[in-house]
């Protein structure tokens, strides 16, 4: 019996076909076939609109005119079999999206575990994260998209979900929704359904919703959505399969999916309906005619400017002109949404234990007060480094006595060996990035601390508790989110600067940020201290951490007045629910910061060990004659008023490449080799010494990955270079001060 052929145009969006043949001749077919299109391919229609359509084929998605769509002529099988072979199995884009602190990572990391890849978005450095789930014969590729409240284009993290959505066209989108916010977090719900993809809805958190008195009716939910709805609670991996099942079951068919579409408000509706006329055929795919008529209404700057050179300039006239004369159109259209959210949500939500205090308002009445939160912050940070010394200098202390050993087994095993193989594996590797590897026990404990305190939603309200102090320096407590992030890293730290929406507060929140003393500068400090000071050496680190804070502070109120004069600066803020930790999603991310820590002293840091090595013995007779002695004295004159030694000196420059390279640097110039830097350091340094030395570090410019961002991100030379000149000059001299303070005070 002949098969029954017919264009690809003729499926409906969703639908499933075989590839039977190709008509348009060999320069069609050619280029077809590049695309992965040939005959007994597997393709599925994703859109149609008018004239183009766009199709998924070899898992490539593929924009055709409709004139090279009708030249495909296929035949519809029975969904995910091929003929002849067993049931095959499929592939699925999921986007998982949603506004900030809803859960949508917690469950990413439920379904991807560790074999989640984490990287930056193309052209851009906010970070992706995508992974794989497979179900039976299914192979599901979920996109943990950037949490926004919107697609309006104000940050990085919203262009970059609303780029993926519309031009990476997911088969699924799943939004999920915070129970105990449902009306607000649906808002972004209101956006998703004008792009037309297939959505589900993840009500998360309903334990926390129902201790507040919050109940959610999910069927009810449902069908005055008209999508499909599922309850969970991500923390306890609750609705997890249900969720997938739901998945699977709408990629298996959309039939009964009929969204309810939001509305502009009525007095507005015959501008509305007079655009969509206007542009209904000069809209391009992948957009749909809804979405941007309403971002058009909303005046949002990159749609605009986008489809101005799109559509014809006599209509674009008449469309500016109508929304000249409807000035508040962003009004009408704000409002429509939130009209719709409410219809939506009348019969779903009851609330049942209205005028109780809860016990987030509780803990706030502590946290969020200046006299009470601003001592409990501090609290907090002298805890961390409590812990850090009474759990991580032990641990850190055995794995030095360990690498002491490798080294000693290492030169016994290599007494017949060359002088230089010996010194290149016990004093360059061995010493040099072995050192650096006995901080992971300490950066451990600052990543599991970080990811904590932001995990249960206390890091917020460190934001607000510090608003004050922020506005002294001309900045507001949003800054001091990013500024946190830089006791893990300062280059996310510059990079998290994107959600202060100022141009010149983000300016003076990068300028600042290197003041932040990171992990790297933390661990080193600790190491030292603890080699140096013993006993005392809690206090100095405290002392040093809290000279630090100041430094930024003042520098802050000098470059302010200059930077932010007269500019208001407005703080506008979610502070999220406490919860219970998760701690499966704390340790992926505590695994994952500190895999990256190991790759770089496997990597970087290796490499620049052997280098150093290698220039402290060339030409042969001691350090002192060697290429790097000679630099290291050619500098010492610098570093004599600050107290330091020419090893002192190369150990801060090449702090630069990274922080924890100034250990490694000690640990090859002072030639530890078997002995262990502890042991070495303490007899080699003096105290006042080794004060000067740790206050440079601190103040001192930051390591290259950080001064590249700071760069790209500043989009400005004068003040990157103003940056950079501050940071030495106030390092240099308050190194000086304190050198003089230390050796009058007779440490």
């Amino acid at each position: 019996m002949s098969e029954e052929l017919f264009p690809v145009t003729a499926l409906d969006e969703g639908q499933e076909a075989t590839v039977r043949l190709l008509s348009g001749g060999e320069a069609l077919t050619g280029r077809l076939g590049a695309m992965g299109i040939i005959p007994g391919t597997r393709i599925k229609l994703l859109r149609k609109s008018r004239g183009q359509i766009i199709v998924l084929a070899s898992d490539t998605r593929v924009a055709l005119g409709k004139g090279q769509a009708e030249k495909i002529l296929v035949k519809r099988e029975r969904p995910y079999e091929t003929p002849g072979q067993p049931e095959a199995g499929r592939n699925l884009l999921v986007a998982l999206a949603g506004q900030p602190n809803v859960g949508k990572t917690t469950v990413f990391n439920l379904l991807t575990g560790l074999s989640q890849h984490i990287g930056n978005w193309p052209g851009k450095t906010v970070e992706r994260k995508e992974g794989v789930h497979r179900v039976k014969d299914t192979e599901i590729r979920l996109v943990d998209l950037p949490g926004t409240y919107s697609l309006s284009a104000y940050s990085e993290e919203e262009k970059v979900t609303r780029e993926f959505l519309i031009h990476e066209h997911p088969d699924i989108t799943v939004l999920f929704v915070n129970a105990s916010a449902l009306e607000r977090s649906l808002y972004l719900l209101t956006e998703l359904l004008l792009l037309r993809s297939p959505v589900i809805v993840a009500v998360n958190m309903i334990d926390v919703a129902e201790n507040q008195g919050v109940r959610i009716d999910t069927k009810a939910l449902q069908a005055s959505l008209g999508l499909p709805v599922v309850s969970t609670v991500a923390t306890k991996n609750q609705g997890i399969k249900d969720l997938l099942d739901e998945i699977l079951k709408m990629a298996e068919s959309t039939d009964g999916y009929l969204p309810k579409i939001p509305e502009v408000t009525e007095d507005h509706r015959d501008i509305y309906l007079k655009i969509s006329e206007l542009t209904r055929d000069h809209i391009p795919l992948p957009y749909t005619v809804e979405w941007v008529v309403t971002k058009l209404m909303e005046g949002d700057s990159e749609v605009t400017e986008a489809f101005h050179g799109i559509i014809p300039t006599g209509t674009w006239n008449e469309i500016q002109a109508l929304l000249v004369e409807h000035e508040d159109a962003l009004r009408a259209v704000v409002g429509g949404r939130y009209d719709w959210i409410e219809d939506a949500t009348r019969a779903a939500v009851s609330r049942f234990k209205r005028g109780q205090v809860l016990m987030t308002d509780r803990i706030d009445h502590v946290l969020t007060r200046p006299s009470t939160g601003i001592p409990v912050l501090l609290g907090i940070l002298a805890l961390v480094f409590l812990v850090t010394f009474a759990v991580g200098y032990p641990l850190q202390g055995w794995l030095e006595s360990l690498t002491s050993s490798l080294g000693s087994a290492v030169e016994t095993g290599l007494q017949g060996e060359p002088q230089w193989i010996k010194g290149l594996l016990v004093d360059g590797i061995i010493g040099g990035a072995g050192s650096v590897l006995t901080f992971v026990p300490i950066l451990v404990i600052f990543f599991f601390v970080m990811s904590f305190l932001e995990n249960v939603g206390y890091m917020a309200r460190a934001a607000f508790v510090m608003d004050r102090f922020m506005h002294i320096i001309g900045l507001h407590g949003k800054s001091f989110l990013p500024m946190c992030l830089g006791f893990g890293c300062n280059v996310a730290s510059v990079l998290g600067a994107r959600i202060v929406e100022s141009r010149k507060a983000r300016l003076l929140t990068i300028f600042l940020t290197p003041f932040v003393p990171c992990t790297g500068r933390l661990a080193v400090i600790t190491f030292v201290s603890a080699a140096i000071f013993a006993g005392k050496a809690l206090l100095v680190t405290w002392l040093l951490v809290a000279l630090n804070i100041v430094m930024l502070g003042v520098a802050g109120m000098l470059i302010g007045r200059l930077l932010l004069r007269e500019e208001p600066v407005p703080f506008i803020m979610e502070l999220p629910l406490y919860h219970k930790p998760d701690f499966r999603t704390i340790g992926i991310v505590v695994w994952h910061r500190t895999i990256a820590f190991v790759k770089k002293a496997g990597t970087v840091i290796l490499l620049f060990s052997i280098v150093l090595w290698i220039m402290s013995n060339v030409p042969a007779g001691g350090i002192d004659n060697s290429i790097l002695g000679k630099i290291g004295m050619f500098l010492e004159p610098i570093g004599r008023p600050l107290g330091l030694d020419w090893r002192m000196v190369v150990a801060l420059l090449s702090s630069v490449i990274a922080k924890e390279n100034s250990v490694a640097t000690l640990g090859i110039l002072y030639s530890v080799g078997d002995q262990g830097l502890l042991s070495v350091l303490s007899a080699a340094i003096p105290r006042a010494s080794a004060l000067s030395f740790l206050v440079v570090l601190m103040l001192f410019i930051p390591c290259v990955p950080t001064i590249a961002v700071m760069r790209q991100e500043m989009a400005d030379r004068k003040w990157f270079i103003i940056s950079f000149a501050f940071m030495l000059f106030l390092s240099y001299f308050t190194g000086m001060a304190v050198y003089a303070l230390a050796r009058a005070a007779g440490i």
